[in-house]
């Protein structure tokens, strides 16, 4: 269809969209009396299509229904009754086989009441109940107020009061919904029933089984998307409560998955629980850097310290979901012993000075006298200015292969952020790690005198401290110390990805970028920045002063990102393919 569009003019582009987008079925209904148009199917949570519920009608019509058990990404059980609504339902066809009609010739509506109660208004589960072409959803009428001031009251029947120590307090549904939709006293006098507070579910979950609306998101997603069902509901009535099956702690690598989701203070995150209060968290975009799949983040910080990360959604990555392990993967952020001091041979140094020398050797360097180990933890830019520096000198390149066991949901084999962007811009092959061994011979001949190593100890990788010893120049950049950066002529210290911004590729090709959190501790810089500087005064490369413009330079060099069409500005927030 794309080669007939370019083939055909404006009338084959039209042609082109009409192969290839087809147009979507549409059925109108009245929401709050305004016709509105949805589409007749939707999406579920495995993504088949299912009718459009009264819920998602009422999202298309820019009017927020309050639930507490549906979630889009998980099966629908319609047990917490929150979105109860009141309907009309136009009329059965008659003997004719017509259906009832006003008096204008309209269809006439007949809204739902109690089989046993004609004067008492019926309500459908919202986000249960599909609609039918003419229905009409009275979203804020009298009767559907007052179901869901009843089912509020009935949820804070046996609530604690315990919001100003809650953690889920500014994020709470239950604190918004009492406000939005419930009545200002109650008229509970009985004494309300205790059940288990700071419960043990597992390793890194805390439930107060008190705060529970038993809406079983939990269950749902443990069972369904985790492929573990290790939760359930136990008791009567009353006494109902969440819990794992009697002597099995809730451990999975997915578990504060359910922290995410729970909508009241249930479930707490050990790691956050009782750090900040949400309110005070300046929230940034990121990424997670713990395997290839590059789950889309948030980042929680204040005042220059990382308090959590959580999940962003990207249906094309990580849906709604990251694992345990990457979720937790950011203390070393933080560590005392981050890498702060700029290093020369002579002592600590700065940065015009460092560069200058560096630039100087690395001018008076012969060719196949370099080598550069680039850490495929590094983004795409950083990735393409080392390549710069392997091309002028040609130099041996290669980055260092991690690789662990890949999971059913989003854990990938490759524990390397970015190593697909490292072979598409040439610093390693498909073979990661397969020059190496030729790096270690090169040194160990006397043939490569400088070597350029980016976040790896390559003391582990088969260049010993020895044969470290035997190079003329040794150039580190890192964020914690090690073997290699303690051999190191120039130790340069850099980032993490939470401190500076730029692009990741995953396993799958998706480019993704990620933004700035936190400021990096004492001489700490973007790698990328001190790469330009170098590549500058070596190569003369330049043309931009900004990550955007290094971007939009390496898109239209690297043929993969060259031929997707790349762009900082078109990767939005989610990111682009490109083709492996």
């Amino acid at each position: 269809p794309i080669g007939q569009a370019q083939r055909g003019g404006r009338n084959g582009i039209a042609m082109a969209a009409m192969q290839t987008e087809p147009a979507v079925e549409t059925v109108t209904v009245k929401v709050d009396g305004r016709a509105v148009e949805v589409p007749r199917t939707t999406p579920n949570w495995e993504g088949n299509p299912e009718p459009t519920t009264v819920l998602q009608a009422c999202k298309h019509a820019g009017v927020e229904i309050p639930h507490y058990c549906y979630h889009p990404k998980l099966p629908v059980v319609g047990n917490c009754r929150m979105c109860l609504v009141h309907v009309g339902m136009p009329g059965r066809p008659g003997p004719d086989g017509k259906p009832p009609m006003n008096e204008d010739g309209s269809p006439k509506i007949f809204p739902m009441q109690l089989p046993y109660e004609p004067e008492m208004p019926r309500g459908v589960i919202g986000c249960a109940t599909g609609i039918i072409p003419g229905m009409e959803i009275y979203a804020s009428s009298p009767e559907t107020r007052e179901m869901r001031e009843a089912v509020l009251e009935s949820l804070l029947i046996n609530h604690p009061l315990d919001c100003p120590i809650c953690d889920q307090a500014g994020e709470c549904k239950l604190q918004e919904y009492s406000v939005d939709h419930g009545k200002p006293e109650s008229r509970f006098a009985e004494v309300k029933v205790h059940k288990p507070k700071a419960v043990d579910l597992g390793p890194r979950i805390t439930l107060d089984a008190e705060r529970c609306v038993l809406c079983t998101r939990c269950i749902r997603f443990t069972a369904d998307v985790a492929g573990d069902d290790a939760l359930g509901i136990v008791n009567r009535g009353s006494y109902n409560a969440i819990s794992t099956y009697p002597g099995q702690p809730f451990d999975n690598n997915y578990t504060l998955n359910t922290v995410d989701i729970c909508p009241v203070g249930a479930l707490t995150s050990d790691d956050f629980r009782f750090q900040m209060r949400v309110w005070f968290l300046k929230e940034t975009k990121s990424l997670c850097t713990g395997c290839g799949t590059g789950c889309n983040t948030v980042i929680g910080s204040r005042e220059n310290r990382m308090y959590r990360y959580e999940p962003r959604q990207n249906d094309a990555v990580n849906s709604c979901w990251m694992c345990d392990a990457g979720r937790l993967d950011y203390k070393w952020i933080g560590r005392d012993d981050r890498l702060a001091k700029l290093r020369g041979p002579r002592g600590n140094t700065t940065w015009p000075s460092a560069l200058r020398e560096i630039s100087g050797h690395l001018a008076k360097a012969a060719e196949g006298s370099v080598a550069i180990v680039a850490s495929a933890r590094q983004t795409n830019e950083e990735l393409f200015l080392l390549n710069k520096l392997a091309k002028r000198y040609k130099a041996l390149t290669d980055s260092v292969p991690r690789k662990g066991e890949a999971d059913h949901l989003l854990v990938a084999g490759d524990r390397n952020p970015n190593t697909t962007g490292a072979q598409l811009i040439g610093v390693t092959t498909q073979r990661v790690g397969s020059k190496l061994s030729a790096i270690v011979k090169g040194i160990a001949s006397g043939k490569i005198t400088t070597l350029i190593v980016y976040g790896e100890d390559v003391t582990q990788h088969g260049i010993d401290a020895k044969l470290l010893g035997k190079l003329k120049m040794l150039i580190v950049s890192d964020i914690l110390p090690n073997a290699t950066t303690r051999k190191a002529d120039y130790l340069l210290p850099g980032c993490s990805h939470a401190e500076k911004r730029g692009t990741f590729t995953n396993v799958k090709g998706r480019v993704q970028k990620f933004t700035k959190a936190l400021e990096p501790p004492g001489d700490a810089m973007p790698e990328w920045e001190v790469l330009h500087e170098l590549v500058h005064n070596v190569t003369g490369l330049d043309g931009f002063n900004s990550i955007e413009g290094l971007f939009n330079q390496m898109a239209g060099e690297v043929k993969a990102f060259k031929a997707a069409g790349l762009t900082w500005a078109g990767l939005g927030d989610k990111g682009a393919d490109v083709k492996l």
